[in-house]
């Protein structure tokens, strides 16, 4: 094999190496104490697995196998390294960063959401990002209270 496909194919792989960076949100990092565990959790995964994927001899499936890990561990780095731990609620009178809260749409859908950091928030599992449309509408909101997304309401219903 001669030297010309040799680079050839190490500047392939090589570009296929370069993953960029997962983006990361200009909002601040706010995060509850398990929120923060999943995050520590998440860059000990991607640091094992960059490790593991440096035990490989072969230069090219190296790069190949640490790409993501690597992007990884820069994302989750950043993330445990901005994270700010936010207290949990100690009342349950108006909705905060850590509440969960029912309403009722005007639909008549009722639906329960707990409001955490980005990185944590999963609308399926029943929580939401504080950043989110919803939550910064329902936040610092009563029982009772209505607030307009649009041209639908949510009527607040339960904050525990």
């Amino acid at each position: 094999m001669s030297v010309a496909f040799t680079k050839e194919d190490s500047a392939e792989t090589a570009a296929e190496t370069l993953l960029p960076d997962r983006p990361v949100s200009a909002e601040p990092n706010l995060v509850t104490a398990a929120g923060l565990s999943a995050l520590e959790a998440q860059l000990a995964a991607a640091r094992q697995a960059y490790d593991a994927a440096m035990l490989i001899e072969d230069v090219n499936e190296k790069r190949r196998q640490s790409a993501g890990p690597l992007r990884d561990l820069r994302y989750f780095a950043e993330r445990v390294r901005s994270a700010q731990l936010m207290p949990a609620p100690t009342a349950t009178d108006t909705v905060a960063f850590g509440s969960t809260v029912t309403f009722n749409r005007d639909d008549g859908r009722v639906q329960t959401y707990r409001i955490v950091g980005e990185d944590e928030a999963n609308p399926q599992a029943g929580s939401i990002s504080y950043a989110s449309p919803i939550a910064r509408a329902l936040v610092g909101k009563s029982v009772g209270d209505v607030v307009s997304m649009g041209d639908r309401e949510l009527e607040v219903v339960a904050i525990r």
